[in-house]
């Protein structure tokens, strides 16, 4: 059975966020200190919140709902792509396109323009000059560079998923917008009201991202009926669980961020 424990998340560097001059009044419910200038992230606050964001990605998915996941940080690229096509969803890893949700039909027709282009034995290279084939495969890389992750995508998703909602700003705005579901992993200078969903963690830390994006998407196979195996929990803390500890001569530095 797929779970995060508490010590994982500890492992990750889950616990560490950015300084506190840059942290969000809002977030203040996920701090549980501040130790030398940067503030640390209740991992407590991060398994509940995980778990809700958990218990509903499965009831959509129980009912054939689609997910997009959002990460164009450099960190989370991969990682964002990896895990959406593990469980046969849709990604955005490059810039994020105004209006990729709120205009969603034009979106379409540009999907089609391309599919169109990146049919063999299409017709619209029939009677064409050297350069305007040319200036043809110019437009169908362009597309599929901005398309490659949403190219199967018919409808709206029933819930967009992000690393890093402070980044991807423009994509929480859209689906505010439409009212589509926000799951989102949120670091201390994160405003988390507009999120149904936030995930107080490290949005920085490579670990932390692979850890939840993972249980994310063994989630959504297991409650679509992909994965024959029971749902992923997140363990909360133990009294033998470590303790989260700030910074000292013994303990990994705390880098600001």
């Amino acid at each position: 059975m797929p779970n995060i424990k508490f010590e994982d998340l500890l492992g990750s560097g889950a616990h560490f966020g950015h300084v506190t001059r840059k942290w969000n009044p809002n977030y203040k419910p996920y701090i549980l200190m501040e130790k030398n200038g940067v503030h640390i992230i209740n991992l407590d606050e991060t398994i509940r919140n995980l778990n809700k964001a958990l218990d509903f990605i499965s009831t959509k998915a129980k009912n054939k709902g689609e997910f997009l996941f959002v990460g164009t940080k450099k960190q989370a690229r991969d990682i964002v792509q990896q895990e959406a096509d593990r469980c046969s969803m849709f990604y955005v890893v490059e810039r994020w396109l105004g209006g990729t949700l709120t205009n969603f039909s034009t979106i379409k027709k540009s999907i089609k323009r391309l599919n169109l282009l990146e049919k063999e034995g299409s017709r619209i290279y029939e009677n064409q000059t050297k350069k305007e084939i040319q200036m043809l495969n110019r437009e169908r890389i362009k597309l599929s560079d901005q398309h490659r992750g949403i190219k199967d995508m018919r409808r709206l998703p029933d819930a967009i998923i992000i690393v890093d909602a402070n980044l991807e700003v423009t994509a929480v705005k859209e689906a505010s917008v439409l009212g589509i579901p926000i799951i989102a992993i949120v670091d201390s200078n994160t405003d988390p009201n507009p999120i149904q969903y936030p995930i107080p963690a490290n949005d920085d830390s490579i670990r932390t991202i692979q850890l939840i994006m993972k249980v994310i998407a063994d989630q959504i196979l297991e409650s679509s009926g992909k994965k024959s195996e029971e749902t992923p929990v997140v363990e909360a803390k133990t009294e033998e669980t470590p303790v989260v500890e700030a910074k000292t001569e013994e303990t990994p530095v705390v880098e600001a961020k």
